[in-house]
Parts: C-alpha cells; structure tokens; sequence
C-alpha cells in the first residue's frame, strides 16, 4: 500500500509562513489527484486544497485559504508541497495529505484514497 508522509509543520506566528510537504513511498504522484486537508480541534475534517498531477496540473483552492496557499509538486513528481503564506489563527490544525489515483474522471473522488498521518501546524496571534 502506498504510505504518505507529511512534514514542514511547526508553530508559526500570525502572518508568517510555513512549507508543507507530502511524499509517498515507492512511487510517483504522476496520475495521481493529492490533496491537502485540514482539522482543527472541534471540527470536521475540511477540504483545503489539491492538485491533480496529469497533463498540466490542474490545482483547486478552498476558498478560505485561497490567495494565501498554493499547492505545487515537484518535476519528478514524487512529493507535493503546500506553501502557506499569511497564515492566521484560524489556519491552526492538523494538515493531512491525502492521495488517490485517478479515475476517468481525473479529478478527487474519495475513492481509494491513501491517507498520511498528519503534521500539526500551530499559528499563534
């Protein structure tokens, strides 16, 4: 089974930024859908951004991180970043990678989708 590990987490003041990253082991990202996702205590899990790795990249914000975030992978295609900028309070949480190889829909369903354990990304006001 493929395993995801995150890392990049860390406590961060208000405004600042922090680089996530999300490597999988024994294989590339190509044709994968990887997203990033978020929960904060108390609180569901929550979409937060993802990109789809096929011909050209397609790549889709929450619109609560939009303009702040920006998700990116590497040439080789075997880690996928998340660079968080102007970071808030509120962005405090757990931030989970998340994989899942595309259908012929080629984009995020859900489906078999291979979970990594979380990084803790703390901003403090």
């Amino acid at each position: 089974q493929v395993q995801l590990v995150e890392s990049g987490g860390g406590l961060v003041q208000a405004g600042g930024s922090l680089r996530l990253s999300c490597a999988a082991s024994g294989r590339t990202f190509s044709n994968y859908a990887v997203g990033w996702f978020r929960q904060a205590p108390g609180k569901e899990r929550e979409f937060v951004t993802a990109i789809i790795i096929w011909r050209g990249d397609t790549t889709n914000y929450a619109d609560s991180v939009k303009g702040r975030f920006t998700i990116s992978r590497d040439n080789r295609k075997t880690t996928v970043f998340l660079q968080m900028d102007s970071l808030k309070p509120e962005d405090t949480a757990i931030y989970i990678c998340a994989a899942q190889l595309l259908g012929d829909g080629r984009r995020w369903t859900g489906n078999g989708a291979y979970w990594g354990q979380g990084t803790q990304v703390t901003v403090s006001s």
